[in-house]
């Protein structure tokens, strides 16, 4: 079991930190937020595609969302093609096969049989994607957040032919460009962590791909001089997933056996409450948050190969949990502005501060147990 756990552990030193965020909200079931620039939106959007093939190897959907998404978009862009044959044609086919029987026409007092080559035909046969990448989800209306919201929460979206019940694993990914307007309230506090990709951090599975397609037109201009058996075409196996679904079952059990000291649980506590208490935060610690908060410093502790919840974990937690939730207070609702604090005084104090500086200014305050 313990070498289990290293092969588990070295997995995860491996994962750039795209792949890190996806695998927390498969092993924790929640959903994240990815912010960057604009023009990386594309490739960004081509690396999660990848991410869910080969690292995990699980479906994917890949919705664009505007101001003009409908409802009836946002369901039909969330469905992925199920990769089973279909029941009836196959068993129809064989029955044919089996059976090459000429048609008779019906006697008297016979009820007439469907000339339908079916029983029937299903309404939609598609299914919602494991991973859904829903790239600009905050341009969307409301409405369509909120369905959102509804899919995150519920775990199904209904359409005017069917219900989709989101399979297992499911995580939503809200991919969008920073320094643009935030999501519906609810619906931001519904996602687990949030994280910025910068360009210099890299995209390695794109980068990977791209290098890959660059040696096969490199191969195909030797075609000519180097023929590949008619045996072999078409017979390469796929890749397996670096995490199998078993891996990603394990890692969520041994979530569930994190121990936590009444010390670090303390210092949990008190992040929460100096978070709330700080002057330049208006609001965003909700309940919820702080749930999301726990569940993180306990979904990490196997990343890490530990059984148990160190100060360390903690810290990283609330850099994940909080940057997308917490909201700025304008100067004239800051607090010490009921007690006759200057205006102007206050408008200096609060240039300049972000969600991550709070962070760092409330870890740096709080005493961390040895």
């Amino acid at each position: 079991m313990e070498g289990d756990n290293d092969k588990l552990a070295d997995k995860v030193q491996y994962l750039s930190d795209i792949e890190l965020a996806v695998l927390v909200c498969l092993v924790a079931d929640q959903h994240c937020i990815i912010e960057t620039r604009r023009e990386l939106l594309d490739p960004v959007a081509n690396e999660l595609v990848l991410i869910a093939k080969d690292v995990f190897g699980l479906t994917c959907a890949l919705l664009d969302c505007n101001e003009h998404t409908t409802l009836d978009d946002f369901g039909r862009g969330i469905l992925v093609e199920k990769e089973e044959h279909d029941y009836f044609s196959t068993k129809n086919a064989r029955a044919k096969d089996e059976f090459p029987v000429m048609p008779e026409p019906p006697r008297f007092g016979e009820r007439r049989v469907s000339k339908s080559p079916r029983p029937f035909s299903p309404l939609d046969s598609r299914k919602i994607g494991n991973i859904v990448i829903v790239r600009n989800l905050n341009r969307a209306s409301n409405q369509v957040q909120t369905q959102a919201l509804e899919l995150m929460r519920g775990k199904r979206n209904f359409t005017r032919t069917a219900v989709h019940v989101a399979p297992k694993p499911f995580v939503l990914v809200a991919l969008n460009a920073t320094g643009t307007s935030r999501l519906v309230t609810h619906v931001n506090d519904q996602f687990f962590i949030s994280h910025k990709h910068y360009q210099e951090d890299g995209l390695p599975n794109l980068e990977d791909s791209n290098a890959k397609e660059i040696v096969e037109e490199d191969d195909a201009s030797t075609s000519s001089v180097v023929h590949t058996p008619p045996s072999r075409l078409g017979k390469s196996k796929p890749q397996a997933a670096l995490f199998s679904p078993d891996d990603l079952t394990e890692l969520t059990a041994r979530m569930a056996k994190v121990k936590i000291s009444s010390d670090v649980r303390a210092y949990l506590h008190n992040i929460v409450v100096f978070m709330r208490l700080h002057r330049a935060v208006g609001g965003g610690i909700s309940a919820l948050a702080t749930r999301h908060f726990n569940m993180l410093a306990h979904a990490l502790a196997p990343l890490h190969g530990l059984d148990y919840i160190s100060p360390s974990l903690v810290a990283l937690a609330a850099r994940k949990v909080y940057p997308h939730r917490i909201a700025i207070t304008a100067p004239e609702n800051e607090r010490s502005m009921q007690w006759g604090s200057n205006l102007e005084a206050v408008k200096i104090v609060l240039d300049g501060v972000t969600e991550e500086g709070v962070i760092e200014d409330v870890l740096e305050s709080v005493e961390a147990p040895l």
